[in-house]
């Protein structure tokens, strides 16, 4: 096999994965016209077409997926020691990408990596905001970062948060056009900022308990957001009760610009973990990123199954 040939595959497998010469294009480094190019080129060698090509998608022929199922374990073994071969330099360089909601970044994740970059010249970081959960070893996420509740199976687990809990809040504003609730069901008769959830597409339950007690309240307004901080800005501008992260919105509630209400229903949640695969071998620059992250007096990073998760 010629060196263009390898060249040419490996693009077409960057194709294969990311279902678009564009995305391809940029995780390669190239032009979408040079890649295309290079795949028709691929294909005329081959006497074989390997991809169809749509206006909106593009999916492996039947050719395709077999030479994809073919590719694909062999250059993840390729990758797999390459890493190997990485971790015996002693200078932590390389890109590490995680993926993490917007709470897990501002509350925990940047504050804890601010002063590493600069120890760190050598590090990059690609720090992926995005409040759905994403498949981390299929888009090539070194980690994420998720609830201790929430965690997959057959990953490595590092806790790297405090537990934490949710609130409602309101401006004073709005409560001073409806009375307060005194119990989270009096919701329902009040207008509430909603979030979808990114995963099923539904609309988030508020969950609250006491006293053993758990309950979900379905509430109703004219907002929905999929972001906390646009909540913030709308329960301060009255347009109704949000259940955000307490860190979140505790500096709002001293300066009197929200008010805490049901306080004694808000449950704790566990905190936040950094998840990777178990089978990673992990680079120096990975390590010095857990290291960072992992809260102090925590041992050693265990399966999820011991975890809590």
């Amino acid at each position: 096999m010629q060196r263009r040939d390898l060249t040419d595959m490996l693009w077409f497998l960057a194709v294969a994965e990311e279902r678009s010469f564009t995305r391809a294009a940029a995780r390669l480094g190239t032009s979408q016209p040079t890649l295309s190019q290079a795949i028709k080129q691929l294909e005329a060698r081959l006497g074989l077409r390997l991809l169809t090509r749509t206006t909106r998608s593009v999916a492996p022929t039947e050719a395709g997926e077999r030479l994809l199922e073919a590719l694909a374990p062999r250059i993840e073994g390729l990758e797999t020691d390459i890493d190997a071969l990485m971790a015996i330099r002693d200078k932590p360089s390389g890109t590490i990408r995680i993926t993490l909601s917007d709470h897990a970044l501002e509350s925990v994740v940047w504050p804890k990596l601010r002063q590493l970059m600069r120890d760190y010249p050598d590090i990059r970081l690609e720090l992926n905001s995005d409040n759905g959960f994403r498949n981390i070893v299929e888009e090539r996420f070194d980690a994420g970062v998720r609830l201790g509740e929430s965690l997959d199976k057959d990953m490595i687990a590092v806790r790297i948060g405090p537990d934490w809990r949710l609130v409602a809040v309101g401006s004073p504003d709005y409560f001073a056009r409806r009375p307060a609730p005194q119990h989270p069901q009096e919701l329902v008769n009040h207008i509430c900022i909603n979030q979808r959830q990114i995963r099923s597409g539904g609309l988030y339950a508020w969950e609250f308990a006491r006293d053993g007690r758990e309950l979900r309240v379905r509430v109703d307004g004219q907002l929905i957001f999929n972001t906390s901080y646009a909540q913030i800005d709308a329960a301060i501008g009255g347009y109704g009760i949000a259940y955000l992260p307490e860190n979140l919105v505790e500096a709002h509630i001293a300066s009197g610009r929200l008010v805490q209400v049901l306080d004694d229903w808000s449950p704790m949640f566990p905190g936040y973990y950094l998840y990777y695969p178990s089978r990673r071998q992990n680079s120096p620059a990975f390590s010095v990123v857990v290291e960072a992250l992992r809260v102090r007096g925590e041992g050693s990073a265990a399966p999820i199954s011991a975890a809590g998760g």
